[in-house]
């Protein structure tokens, strides 16, 4: 990556645990020139090859000659490249290493593509700058973040999600780089915990998910591992409930800052976000970034306090996406971000103001359930139901029943337990008294695994597609397509 911009040229990237169509839907709509691909990776301890699936793609793009195939794993069986696919080590034969020169480039000129999950439709191939991209991450990473020359920066995340291009600019600050390839449980979950004593690491970014999935697996790693160095522990990728945020002060480390964050791919970067001077109140994400006009709004455009509403920022900002690519008049860009209010940038975050100043994401609004007329952020529920002991994770979506909307929850239940109506009547009694009678599920369904997608994020637009019997239409944007085929056996 670092050596394509040198030259001013575009990156992008997708992880290789893609399906060949998946990675097709993305590049085959950006034309690239030159295709970079491993032979293999490693997922809980398998190497998988992916050599025929990266040729494949290559072949398909008709830029087989220019494809070069990096042999990952060095111990491995050799691979085969391909007709006319070069290794990487044959590619670079002919070049002699000489001091990197960068191209000037004007501010907003090109950096990234990067695309959306591709849950409702296609992905999107959104355009990023050079300027506003290493603007925005340098403040978040040196004012929000708190990062200093010299510290050892990590986020658990493959090269396809946004993490990634916000980990590498953590360069611009003189930080060194974590990486991590791999399952986080593999072999158990304290595989991050050694990483980051070994390497002395300051800052452990990784998934609300994650934090959540170590809660309930008893494992305390401030009774195992030595983490003085760690001063920031963030969180992105779905809202940190509060008993997370219990859970990281008392089982991983007491005087760490925890910054939960929220922004997204369309930004590459955050909306809201920790702040080191401020306190850190449960569930509730500290503060606007700086220098972004957030704000939380009504149907009628008119700001809330403590209320739920639409996450907004009325004016520009650095990393707002130069456009879509193959969006010559904009049309698309314009619909996907100014189409609900006029001129003023709509999220598609269900948020809410707090007495604090924070802000609590309350899940997508256009995941929002809405029955008899109340708006529920699908996290309501979820911090409700996954306090329950016998709840690995959940999903809940709005059905369309009866002239209304019911709500219906999804739950994958620890192993060797099943649901039955004395767990339903406690289920429901828990979320009737922690959130309200409002929140509370028409039908709780037990299922073997809940479908997400490839950056972790539990996906309920498709689940709800399936259930009213819609096309889900990219597949290949889901980590486990097969979770879907419960919807073959759900009630009417």
């Amino acid at each position: 990556m670092l050596a394509t911009v040198s030259i001013g040229a575009i990156w992008s990237s997708c992880s290789p645990d893609f399906g060949e169509e998946g990675a097709l839907e993305r590049f085959e709509q950006i034309e690239p020139k030159v295709f970079f691909s491993v032979d293999k990776y490693c997922y809980n301890g398998k190497i998988i090859n992916v050599t025929d699936k990266a040729y494949n793609i290559s072949k398909k793009l008709n830029i087989h000659h220019n494809t070069i195939i990096f042999e990952y794993f060095r111990n491995s069986p050799p691979h085969n490249a391909g007709e006319s696919a070069s290794a990487l080590d044959r590619f670079l034969t002919p070049y002699v290493a000489k001091d990197v020169g960068f191209e000037r480039m004007s501010f907003g000129d090109p950096l990234y593509i990067l695309f959306s999950s591709g849950t409702t439709g296609k992905p999107k191939c959104i355009v990023h700058s050079i300027g506003g991209t290493l603007l925005q991450h340098v403040k978040e990473h040196r004012l929000h973040a708190d990062l200093h020359d010299g510290d050892r920066l990590f986020h658990f995340t493959t090269c396809g999600w946004m993490m990634w291009n916000w980990l590498v600019s953590g360069l611009a600050s003189n930080a060194t780089l974590l990486l991590y390839d791999g399952s986080p449980f593999y072999p158990n979950g304290n595989i991050l915990f050694d990483y980051a004593a070994s390497e002395r690491m300051t800052y452990f970014g990784t998934s609300a998910k994650f934090i959540d999935t170590l809660r309930k697996s008893g494992l305390r790693p401030i009774d195992s591992h030595d983490l003085t160095s760690v001063r920031t522990i963030s969180a992105t990728g779905s809202p940190l409930a509060p008993e997370s945020f219990a859970f990281v002060y008392d089982g991983i480390k007491k005087d760490v800052h925890l910054a939960s964050i929220s922004g997204g791919t369309d930004i590459v970067s955050c909306f809201v976000l920790g702040v080191p001077t401020e306190p850190v109140w449960s569930g509730e994400i500290q503060a606007a970034g700086l220098g972004m006009a957030v704000d939380v709004w009504d149907e009628r455009g008119s700001t809330v306090r403590q209320e739920k509403g639409e996450l907004v920022c009325t004016k520009p900002f650095p990393s707002m996406p130069v456009g879509f690519w193959n969006d010559p008049d904009g049309r698309k860009y314009q619909a996907a971000y100014f189409g609900r209010f006029d001129n003023v940038w709509c999220h598609g975050d269900f948020a809410e103001w707090t007495e604090h100043g924070g802000m609590i994401i309350h899940g997508r609004s256009d995941a929002t359930l809405n029955p008899g007329g109340v708006r529920i952020g699908t996290a309501e529920i979820y911090n409700q139901i996954e306090q329950m002991p016998e709840v690995l994770e959940s999903l809940c979506i709005g059905q369309d029943f009866d002239n209304d909307v019911r709500i219906v929850l999804f739950v994958r239940l620890v192993d060797g337990v099943t649901l039955d109506a004395e767990m339903i009547s406690r289920f429901k009694t828990k979320i009737r008294t922690g959130a309200s009678p409002r929140h509370v599920p028409a039908l709780i369904i037990q299922v073997e695994d809940i479908p997400r997608t490839r950056s972790g994020k539990v996906t309920e637009l498709a689940v709800r597609d399936v259930v009213h019997g819609r096309e889900v239409k990219n597949e290949e944007a889901l980590a486990n397509p097969e979770a879907l085929a419960f919807t073959a056996v759900f009630p009417s």
